[in-house]
C-alpha cells in the first residue's frame, strides 16, 4: 500500500478527542502537535484545498506514519505536547535545542547544610533555588550569602557522633573567619539553622527577614556597647541594601508575576521572560527562535511560556504578555495584556529587552552580509586586476527570436547584489536583422550617453555577454563617448566561461569555484533571464494579433477563447451560428459571421 493510502486510512481512524499527535518519518518523530479534536487537526494538514507554505508542505511530504495519544482535556494535551517536544526534539517543532542546563543554588539536606552551586538538580531532599539565567548572576548571590553568613564548605559527615568522637579538625576557613567550626562543635546548631532559614528567605526573594535580623542584632550590640560587633552587623545590612538596590525593583505592590513578550520577523521570533517576585525582577531570559512552519506569535509564545515556566520552576498565578489572543489551558492562571500602570511598565521593560535582542541579531546578520559582500568584491578586484572595488557592475545581453523583435537587456548589481530598480530594457532601433555586434554598439552607446547627460556616476565594471566581437563593439561605443579607460570592461564567452579583455588576444580562465566567476555568471544569467522575459512578452503580444482581432468589436479575450478551444481560424469559420452563439453570444456571433461573409439568421 502506498504511503499516501496508508496515511488516508489512518486519518479515518483518528478520534474526535483532545490529545497529541506525532508525525514520523523513516528515522523517527519529526513533529509533535496538540489538538482539541485530533482528527480535525491532523486532517487539516492533508486537505488539498488548504494553502500551506513550503516548509509545511515539506513536512507533509516526509510523514510516513501517525500516532496519537488521547488525554482528558486541552490542558493535559498542552502539557504532554511540551514534555514530548523537550524529550524528542522533533526537527519541525520550535524549541530550545541547545541542551543548556541552568545553574542552581542548593541548600543541602544534611546536618549543618551547605550552600552550593550546581547544574544538576537531584531528587535528594535538598532545596534548590533558581535556575539562574547565567553562572555570573548565580555567583553574585552565592558570594553575598557567604559574606553574610559563616557557613561550612567542607563535605564532612557532621553527625553528633562524629563530632563528639573528635574525628575532625577545623581548617583554614575557620582561622580566616569564614566558618565557625561546626566540625568541632564550636557553632551552635540552632543558630546555624536560623541562618539557613534566613538564606532560604533571601534566595526566595524575601530580604525583609534577614534585614530585620541584622537590624535587631546591630541595635542589641550597640546597646551592649559592643560597637565593633554592631559595625559588623551594619556592614552586612549595607550589603543587603546594596544587593536590593542593584535588583530591578519594578513595584513594591506587585508580588509574583511572569512577564513574556515576543517580537518577530519572517524567519525568527525573539522572546523575553522576566520572573518577578516581591516586586523585583529576580530572573530574566532572552531567546531567539527560528520559525519552522506556519507558527503565529501566539503559538510560539504559548509553547515557550510552558517551557520557560518549567525550566525556571515558576508557579506564578499571573502572566503578563504583549499580544492579544493568547490562551493557555492552565487552571487558576490569569493572562493579561496591561495597558496602564506598573504592570504596563513591567511589560514595556520586557519588550524593550526582546526588541534589543532582535535589533542586535538583525544588525549582526547585516554586518555579516556586508562583510561577505566586501570579501566578494575584493576577490573580484584582485582576480580581474581592477583598480577600483567593483561596487557598481552592469552587464549587457542581446536577445532576438529568428530575427524578430531584437531587444537587449542590462542588469545592475550594487555591492554584489541585484539592484532591480536599475535594470533596463532596450528596443533595438538602428539595426535591421539579427546583428548582435551592431546591437551591442547601439545599447552601450545609448546607456552611457544617457548617464553622461544626466551627470550620473558610471559603473566600476561593465560585463558583456559574448566573445571578442561583442566586446570590441562595446569598447568602440565607449571610445566614441570619450569614456574608454574610465570604466573597466570585460566579456564572458559561454563555451568555456572565458574572460576577455580589450586588446588581449588570450582570454583569462578563472577557477570554476571562484567567487569572482560565480558572480559574473550570476550577472550574465540574470541579464539573459531579464532579456528573454522581455522578448517573450513582446512575442506573446505579437502572437495575439491574429486575424480574429481584426474583427471590429471582437476583443483579444474573445479571440483567445475561440482559438484555445478550436485551435485555428479556419475551424472557427466552419462553425455554425448556433455553435458560435453558445461560445460568444448572439451579438459577437453576428459580427464574426459578417466578417467571414456569412449571414446571421
Amino acid at each position: 500500500m502506498a504511503v499516501e493510502e496508508t496515511i488516508r486510512e489512518q486519518l479515518k481512524h483518528l478520534p474526535h478527542r483532545p490529545g497529541i499527535y506525532k508525525y514520523y518519518d523513516d528515522k523517527g518523530i519529526i513533529y509533535v502537535g496538540k489538538a482539541i479534536d485530533i482528527r480535525k487537526r491532523v486532517s487539516s494538514y492533508f486537505n488539498s484545498s488548504k494553502q500551506h507554505n513550503k516548509k509545511t508542505l515539506k513536512l507533509i511530504s516526509q510523514i510516513k506514519r501517525i500516532e496519537f495519544t488521547i488525554v482528558d482535556s486541552e490542558a493535559d494535551a498542552f502539557l504532554l505536547e511540551n514534555n514530548l517536544i523537550k524529550q524528542h526534539q522533533p526537527k519541525y517543532n520550535i524549541l530550545l535545542k541547545d541542551g543548556k542546563t541552568y545553574p542552581y543554588l542548593c541548600i543541602t539536606n544534611e546536618r549543618f547544610p551547605r550552600v552550593l552551586s550546581t547544574r544538576n538538580k537531584l531528587n535528594d531532599g535538598s532545596r534548590y533555588f533558581g535556575p539562574y539565567p547565567s553562572g555570573t548572576s548565580m555567583y553574585v548571590v552565592l558570594e553575598l550569602i557567604r559574606t553574610l553568613y559563616p557557613l561550612r564548605t567542607c563535605s564532612y559527615n557532621l553527625s553528633q557522633t562524629n563530632i563528639e568522637a573528635g574525628k575532625f579538625k577545623v581548617c583554614l576557613e575557620y582561622h580566616i573567619g569564614n566558618c565557625k567550626g561546626p566540625c568541632e562543635g564550636l557553632y551552635d546548631e540552632s543558630q546555624y539553622n536560623e541562618h539557613i532559614q534566613q538564606i532560604r528567605n533571601i534566595l526566595s526573594g524575601n530580604l525583609a527577614v534577614a534585614k530585620n535580623y541584622f537590624k535587631e542584632a546591630m541595635s542589641a550590640a550597640a546597646a551592649d556597647y559592643q560597637y565593633e560587633l554592631a559595625h559588623q552587623f551594619k556592614q552586612k545590612l549595607d550589603l543587603l541594601d546594596d544587593f536590593q538596590a542593584k535588583s530591578t525593583v519594578v513595584s513594591h505592590t506587585l508580588t509574583n508575576i511572569d512577564v513574556f513578550t515576543i517580537t518577530s520577523n519572517e524567519k525568527c521570533a525573539f522572546i523575553n521572560y522576566l520572573k518577578v517576585m516581591n516586586g523585583s525582577v529576580i530572573g530574566t531570559q532572552s531567546l531567539e527562535l527560528q520559525k519552522k512552519l506556519e507558527e503565529t506569535d501566539q503559538e510560539i509564545l504559548a509553547s515557550m511560556i510552558m517551557q520557560l515556566r518549567q525550566d525556571f520552576e515558576s508557579n506564578s498565578k499571573e502572566i503578563l504578555v504583549n499580544i492579544e489572543g493568547l490562551t493557555l489551558p492552565l487552571e487558576n492562571i490569569t493572562i493579561a495584556v496591561p495597558q496602564i500602570g506598573d504592570k504596563r511598565k513591567l511589560l514595556n521593560l520586557s519588550l524593550k529587552n526582546a526588541l534589543y535582542l532582535r535589533k542586535e541579531k538583525e544588525s549582526m546578520q547585516d554586518k555579516s552580509k556586508d562583510s561577505n559582500e566586501v570579501r566578494i568584491m575584493e576577490t573580484m578586484k584582485r582576480d580581474l586586476r581592477l583598480t577600483e572595488l567593483p561596487k557598481h557592475i552592469e552587464c549587457f545581453d542581446n536577445s532576438n527570436f529568428q530575427g524578430d523583435n531584437p531587444v537587449a537587456s542590462m542588469v545592475c548589481f550594487r555591492n554584489a547584489k541585484p539592484s532591480k530598480k536599475d535594470y533596463r530594457h532596450f528596443h533595438i532601433k538602428t539595426v535591421v536583422g539579427p546583428d548582435d555586434f551592431a546591437s551591442m554598439y547601439e545599447v552601450v552607446t545609448r546607456r552611457y550617453r544617457r548617464l553622461i547627460e544626466e551627470g550620473a556616476s558610471l559603473p566600476q565594471l561593465i560585463i558583456i555577454d559574448g566573445g571578442k566581437g561583442q566586446l570590441g563593439m562595446a569598447v568602440k561605443a565607449l571610445k566614441d563617448l570619450g569614456i574608454y579607460g574610465q570604466v573597466a570592461i570585460v566579456s564572458i564567452a559561454k563555451r568555456l566561461e572565458e574572460i576577455f579583455y580589450p586588446g588581449d588576444t588570450l582570454p583569462l580562465y578563472i577557477d570554476k569555484k571562484s567567487e569572482t566567476l560565480k558572480l559574473i555568471q550570476r550577472l550574465r544569467n540574470e541579464a539573459h533571464r531579464f532579456g528573454i522575459t522581455f522578448h517573450r512578452s513582446l512575442r506573446d503580444a505579437g502572437t495575439l494579433q491574429t486575424e480574429l482581432t481584426k474583427v471590429k468589436g471582437l476583443g483579444p479575450a474573445t479571440a483567445e477563447k475561440l482559438l484555445s478551444k478550436f485551435k485555428s481560424v479556419k475551424k472557427i469559420a466552419e462553425l455554425s451560428q448556433q455553435e458560435l452563439e453558445q461560445e460568444i453570444g448572439k451579438s459577437k456571433t453576428r459580427l464574426l459571421m459578417e466578417y467571414f461573409g456569412q449571414t446571421a439568421k
